[in-house]
């Protein structure tokens, strides 16, 4: 068979063009796609093999396969030939194909008399659609040319395929984007929502993937080409302040964007037929199929550089800016593969939810959903693929699961659970002004978290009797460099403000590990969780730290003043820092200026290291706050951050609660207030537990403060300890089962 001249490609393509212009069911355009491309390449066999799911594989359309074989013929990804294809994201073109390796034989594909194979992938930007294959009979390589002529069709199926993607049973190609998908992530702040997308970076949409004129759609690359680079230059221009490390980050950016083979690859594509567009596409595609699947975090943090400088292409060549003109709807549900805490917080309180690709449960993003009281769901893979602006959503933060252009009937159990959610909260509106005492007669101090200055309205609606954790680091995070003692002093002076004389914990600052200051160089560390953050990072670079303690100092300016050291681990740590702060106090003042009427200081424990402290810290320490989240994974050796384990360990672990136990009692004996931190302390359940082991102040996010008190008000908390005393007795490993029975035996 001759090789393919370039003129042969383009034509293949405007035919290609031409059969999707056509009208015609799905089903039926698929299978004149396939026709024409075995016609137009000379082979014998052209099929279309698109995922059913993310591990499965089915036959939709061939020219030369058994008919009856469609839609009844699937193979799992990574098996046989097409699978493998699939996997790798890479081709495979063989002369014998049953002799190959991982070879899969279908016998209701007639398939047999077929020895050549050419498959590529069909993908579109990372996301994996299908493979596209075809088959002769004579054993022979297809050429270079061939190979790369099929990928250039792929390329446009794929596009095809984002018009209407296959869909199940006996239909593809339908409706584009209208079928209801569901995305199952990661918890990233509690909550639900329902809502219209608004898409951070919204996806380009490429409408002519063939390109008539190749003089011309060269001419249009080049032009945007030099219009990036004129961007990167102006960006690097304006970041000659940025250190070192930041400065060889832009300067491989800048590589990236004056690549000669980068551009030579983009200027082949166009020659066999594509638009301008579709060839940036192509190559972003293919990069990252090559990239993704290399170890090396270097590399991979490459890749979001290439992926953002061809977005960046894209828009230039589209004119389909960030601002694409389109309004922000009502009700909007954020979706973006990634988001900084200073653009979500721009967004501010007019978003119902967010949806991310990726974050974490404790990166920045996190943060401020949760200051922020906005259901996030992290981890939805490939929703920024799927996703249009305006699409309806419904978020489940407490699920970790988002619906995309939902049913009318998931939507509407959805509705409903909304609606319970905030019947509840008018109930608990009613318990704001009552205190939360047990009908044993303990009472229960319910304090809220906060780490901006919108939280403090919260403070009166919850009914919270104060911030048992005010997060300093949110002030940090968002600035582009390190905020003047003056501006902080302001900051902390109107939180104090606001508080109308309730109480407020400061925690200084809490950075390193996932917080990093976009100003602050990053320190590689194999476990940054376990590293050098929050106080360490604080005695070893004094400086941060003493102009925040003399903000805070200012700021108090005769009113009480209460501040708490994150993360320590050992006695040595609290004493030297409250010497610090001691210091500060007589800096101020010999500076003549007012001092807190009250000064407390206090430590949150974190590390199991600190229950074992000697007396004489928990005799120091004016106050203790244990940081449930971070104190329970150290305790089973648990990453919070990995999805895997974090949700294996459960608070009511027996050996947890003992744990916990040890701490009340040390603190009992010593004197020394104590509370309790963390999203189980806003959890009803463990909140119960916490307080029936003596815990008499619990921190939480504002909206669970009801939801507690309400549960509080109900309980015989002397009945629950001896239930879960009961239960350890019995050599129960987990308390959760024995409580739960006895609630529900309390019909609550």
């Amino acid at each position: 068979m001759p090789e393919r001249s370039e003129s042969d490609s383009r034509k293949l393509l405007r035919r290609l063009r031409d059969t999707l212009a056509e009208p015609g069911a799905g089903q039926e355009r698929l299978d004149r796609i396939t026709h024409l491309i075995a016609d137009s390449m000379g082979t014998q066999v052209c099929s279309v093999y698109l995922f059913r799911d993310d591990e499965t594989l089915e036959l939709c359309s061939t020219q030369g396969l058994k008919k009856e074989s469609v839609h009844k013929t699937r193979m799992k990804l990574g098996e046989g030939l097409v699978g493998r294809v699939a996997k790798n994201s890479t081709p495979i073109n063989t002369p014998n194909a049953p002799a190959e390796k991982g070879f899969r034989y279908m016998p209701e594909t007639g398939e047999e008399i077929y020895s050549s194979f050419l498959g590529v992938p069909i993908q579109r930007i990372g996301e994996k659609v299908g493979v596209l294959v075809v088959q002769s009979k004579d054993q022979r390589h297809y050429s270079d040319d061939e190979v790369y002529a099929l990928e250039v069709v792929a390329m446009v199926v794929a596009e095809m395929s984002e018009l209407g993607a296959f869909i199940g049973e006996g239909e593809a190609l339908s409706a584009p984007h209208k079928n209801p998908v569901m995305f199952r992530g990661g918890t990233g702040q509690e909550g639900a929502a329902e809502g219209r997308v608004w898409l951070h970076e919204p996806r380009v949409v490429i409408t002519n993937p063939v390109g008539d004129d190749p003089v011309k759609e060269q001419e249009r690359l080049n032009k945007a080409v030099a219009d990036l680079r004129l961007s990167v230059d102006a960006m690097l221009s304006t970041n000659h302040l940025a250190d070192q490390e930041h400065q060889q980050v832009l300067e491989a950016y800048r590589m990236f964007a004056n690549s000669r083979g980068w551009l030579r690859r983009m200027e082949e594509d166009i020659s066999r037929g594509l638009s301008a567009e579709a060839a940036v596409e192509k190559e972003q595609s293919q990069a990252r199929a090559r990239l993704e699947s290399v170890p090396d975090p270097y590399l991979r943090d490459r890749l979001h550089d290439l992926d953002d400088l061809s977005n960046r292409l894209l828009r230039i060549l589209t004119g389909q800016g960030l601002d694409t003109g389109a309004d922000m709807p009502a009700n909007p549900i954020l979706v973006a593969r990634n988001i900084g805490p200073a653009e979500l917080l721009d967004y501010g309180r007019k978003l119902r939810g967010v949806v991310l690709e990726e974050g974490s449960v404790g990166s920045h993003a996190a943060i401020v959903a949760r200051a922020l009281s906005i259901p996030l769901v992290i981890h939805a893979e490939l929703i920024t693929t799927e996703a249009l602006n305006g699409d309806h959503i419904l978020v489940d933060g407490d699920q970790g699961i988002v619906h995309l252009r939902p049913e009318e009937t998931v939507a509407r159990a959805f509705r409903e659970k909304i609606a319970m959610q905030a019947e509840a909260q008018t109930r608990y509106a009613s318990l704001r002004d009552l205190p939360a005492t047990s009908t044993c007669g303990k009472t229960v101090s319910l304090l809220m978290n906060a780490g901006l200055m919108a939280d403090l309205p919260s403070l009166a609606g919850s009914g919270a009797e104060g911030v048992g954790l005010f997060r300093t680091e949110l002030q940090f995070l968002v600035r582009s460099h390190v905020p003047k003692r003056g501006e902080l002093a302001g900051l902390y002076a109107r939180v104090m403000e606001a508080a109308h004389g309730k109480r407020v914990v400061f925690r200084t600052l809490d950075i390193g590990s996932d917080k990093v200051l976009p100003y602050m160089k990053r320190v590689e560390e194999p476990n940054p969780a376990m590293g050098w953050r929050a106080i360490r990072v604080g005695l070893d670079k004094p400086g941060v730290l003493r102009m925040q303690l003399q903000a805070l100092l200012r700021a108090a300016a005769g009113r009480p003043l209460s501040i708490m050291f994150p993360f320590v681990a050992e006695f040595d740590e609290f004493r030297d820092a409250r010497q610090r702060l001691l210091d500060e106090v007589e800096s101020e003042r010999a500076l003549g200026h007012k001092l807190p009427s009250i000064l407390e200081v206090g430590a949150m424990l974190e590390t199991p290291s600190l229950a074992f402290a000697p007396e004489a810290f928990f005799e120091m320490a004016d106050f203790i706050s244990i940081g449930g989240n971070d104190l329970k994974q150290f305790f089973f050796a648990a990453d919070r951050e990995n999805e895997r384990v974090r949700k294996r360990y459960d608070m009511l672990n027996a050996s947890f609660i003992t744990f916990l136990e040890k701490i009340v009692g040390r603190c009992e004996r010593a004197g020394t207030p104590l509370s309790f931190c963390g999203e189980d302390a806003g959890r009803p359940v463990e909140a119960l537990c916490l307080a029936a082991i003596g815990m008499r102040t619990l921190s939480m996010r504002p909206a669970s403060i009801g939801p507690v008190k309400h549960l509080i008000r109900k309980i015989n908390l002397d009945d629950l300890r001896a239930v879960m005393d009961g239960a350890r007795t019995e050599g129960a490993t987990n308390l959760r089962p024995a409580v739960m029975d006895w609630l529900a035996r309390q019909d609550i």
